[in-house]
């Protein structure tokens, strides 16, 4: 089984000086078998460290199944202690004990065998090490110094040199990043979500009202020395700040196999997570047949049930390890973490990206250009609901020295910006991931075992400095139904920029219940359209570049079936025409588009476009208006290839007002909105 978090948590030092430790073996054993030369000669100190260099393969600790390292620092220091100025037995004490992730002691020892022997190599090499271990603890210019005198070593490994540049420039960003920091106040979410078991990957939805999260728990049935696994708890905020107590996800979902770092959708009813084989013989548990190693597996809400999970759809899963998925909020694009561990080169992951195809599968991944991923790790990836700031987790860019969190931003071109670093405190020297920023920007969740939490890692939240946010993204929510039966219909919804014609959001509502939330990035004006088979579509605008302090919109959909719509007009709320003018403005194509589509769709039905402007002004002039205006739309669509027998139109001018004279002068405020909507474009099956 696999512990998402805390392979997450894997620190490239211990990599390295692994290394290191057969580089100090295969040196003392030449220098032994050529001159059988120790620092001492002491021969109780040798007999210890002769002891204490096996010692950690020889007894091996049965829980964990991994080398005792504490056995070989014991023997180590008791050679130490016998022969004070013993450096070999220092350099291994020092390796023992990064390897256990003591760095204090293993720069102690490494730093006492160095001043013992400067140079314990022509290689230069152990001034390397020190200094990342320097780096790991934040020490940075003693650091610095440390990789200076490396780089002065002629016979110095030209990889660790390569690797050197880019400790020293962790070391000298820290420092300055230190000098600078942002504002940052992390908060403890609470008990609702937080127990003393480790609580990690918190995924929301757009309304910021639901989170699922990881928990890692203990299990009788679990198989392993730690009796732990992993499962999904969801949590709903009861007030401004109070998440109520998590509860377990279903056990169609949770299984006694481990569940991981989920992805949940801006809705709400969409899940995407990781699931690996257990120890026993990969068997993921029920209908979880994977492609290889871990894989993401997909569930969906119904009403108030999970389906069964499946392995994602599409050509996503390999037999490489994917992971770490981060849905967009109109479900269509996809970014996760894949894996690949090569024999003999340090395990490497790296984000891609996917894309929905119109059959519901998920298509071939491609990996984010070189400038984002590294060849070091890059984990955690998350792609904001404003589908532009992408944020996520590196150990391969310059940072404190640790896993850093960075974020790009989309630009108009569709290519990203460089990673920016979100700097210190935010980072700091130890790991930093499993960052979720809410829909409005405001508030970034992350899991951390700081001091003061209720056990091991907790989820804590903090407001996120202005420079650092996405665009903020409100939803739009509300209910689609039947306007004469009330009956829930699962209609589909499309958010188009009118400005540029881009589909940004594509969504449905629930099939059983007719509910839905579609996320609505500010700064741009959109066509909302929602349709269904048999029905007429739904029109309406959504001005988001003055949002002011807008949360949400609520706005029910009430759907006209299209044999019972004679007579009922339908408002076209994106037909857009110059004051006093009647020709079409480019942004209403959107809409015409729609209008078009419907038109071949249902090609029995014959329609009125319909004109109106409000009471205002000369009542001949805007009569005449009226009649081009709705003369243009239908030329419009003659000229697309609607049969022109199909189509009626005729100018209304102020006869048929939403808000009348009367209703509009008793208005305290909004009166121009009121106008605004007297003049409107509309249409009508009148066959």
């Amino acid at each position: 089984m696999e512990n998402f978090f805390a392979d997450t948590q894997n620190n490239e030092h211990t990599m390295i000086l692994k290394c290191f430790l057969i580089v100090i073996s295969l040196t003392l054993a030449v220098s032994c078998s050529t001159s059988q030369y120790y620092s001492t000669k002491n021969k109780k100190a040798i007999k210890l460290f002769e002891q204490g260099k096996v010692a950690p393969a020889q007894s091996i600790d049965q829980q964990t199944r991994t080398p005792n390292y504490k056995e070989g620092i014991r023997l180590m220091e008791r050679a130490i202690k016998k022969a004070p100025n013993f450096w070999e037995a220092h350099m291994f004490a020092g390796e023992m004990s990064e390897l256990i992730h003591d760095y204090p002691a293993a720069i102690y020892h490494f730093k006492k065998a160095l001043s013992l022997n400067p140079k314990p190599s022509s290689t230069g090499s152990t001034y390397f090490y020190l200094a990342n271990l320097q780096l790991a603890v934040g020490d940075y210019d003693a650091a610095i110094n440390n990789i200076d005198l490396f780089q002065t070593f002629r016979n110095a490994n030209p990889k660790l040199l390569k690797n050197a540049q880019q400790i020293r420039a962790n070391c000298v960003f820290a420092k300055h990043a230190m000098e600078n920091p942002s504002s940052f106040n992390p908060i403890n979410i609470g008990p609702g979500i937080n127990t003393k078991d480790p609580e990690y990957f918190p995924t929301i939805t757009v309304d910021g009202k639901t989170i699922l999260f990881t928990r890692q728990i203990t299990d009788s049935r679990v198989n392993t020395p730690s009796k732990t696994q992993e499962d999904f708890f969801i949590s709903h905020l009861t007030s401004d700040t109070i998440w109520q107590t998590a509860i377990a996800m279903p056990s169609n979902v949770n299984t006694v196999n481990n569940e991981g770092a989920p992805s949940i959708s801006a809705d709400g009813r969409s899940l995407v997570f990781v699931a690996c084989p257990d120890i026993t013989g990969g068997n993921y548990g029920t209908d979880r047949n994977g492609q290889g190693s871990c894989d993401l597996f997909y569930s969906k809400k119904l009403g108030n049930t999970w389906t069964n999970p499946i392995n994602l759809p599409g050509k996503v899963n390999t037999p490489a390890w994917e992971s770490q998925p981060s849905l967009s909020a109109d479900g269509k694009t996809m970014y996760f973490i894949r894996r690949v561990s090569r024999r003999g080169e340090p395990r490497n992951s790296d984000i891609f990206v996917t894309h929905l195809d119109h059959n519901g599968k998920w298509g071939v991944a491609k990996r984010l250009p070189s400038y984002i991923n590294t060849p070091g790790l890059e984990e955690s990836v998350l792609i904001h609901p404003d589908g532009k700031t992408l944020y996520f987790a590196s150990r391969g860019h310059i940072g404190m020295g640790g896993l850093d969190l960075f974020l790009c931003r989309l630009n108009n071109d569709g290519t990203w910006s460089k990673p920016e670093n979100l700097g210190y405190p935010i980072n700091t020297k130890y790991d930093e991931n499993s960052l979720m920023v809410s829909p409005n920007g405001e508030i970034a969740f992350f899991a951390s075992d700081r001091e003061g939490g209720f056990g091991n890692l907790d989820i804590y939240y903090f407001t996120m400095p202005e420079s650092l946010r996405p665009t903020k993204t409100l939803y739009f929510e509300g209910l689609v139904y039947n306007i004469n039966t009330r009956k829930p219909i699962p209609g589909k919804f499309e958010l188009i920029d009118i400005a540029t014609g881009e589909l940004v959001i594509v969504s449905e509502a629930d099939r059983l219940t007719g509910e839905f939330i579609v996320s609505l990035p500010t700064n741009r004006e959109y066509a909302l359209n929602v349709s269904y088979p048999g029905y007429t579509f739904f029109s309406k605008n959504v001005n988001m570049k003055s949002p002011e302090n807008l949360d949400a919109i609520h706005m029910d959909v009430p759907m006209i079936p299209i044999e019972k719509s004679n007579s009922e007009p339908i408002i076209l709320a994106n037909i857009f025409f110059d004051l006093a003018q009647s020709t079409l403005r480019e942004e209403s194509y959107v809409e015409l588009t729609k209008l078009l589509e419907f038109l071949k769709e249902n090609a029995s039905i014959k329609i009125e476009i319909g004109g109106h402007t409000d009471s205002r002004g000369d009542g001949t002039k805007n009569k005449i208006l009226s009649e081009n205006r709705a003369k243009s739309v239908e030329e419009y669509l003659i000229s697309k290839g609607i049969d022109r027998n199909r189509l009626t139109s005729k100018g209304y001018a102020s006869t048929k007002p939403i808000y009348t004279d009367a209703q509009i002068k008793a208005m305290s405020s909004g009166q121009e909105k009121a106008h605004q909507s007297n003049r409107r474009t509309e249409y009508k099956i009148i066959k």
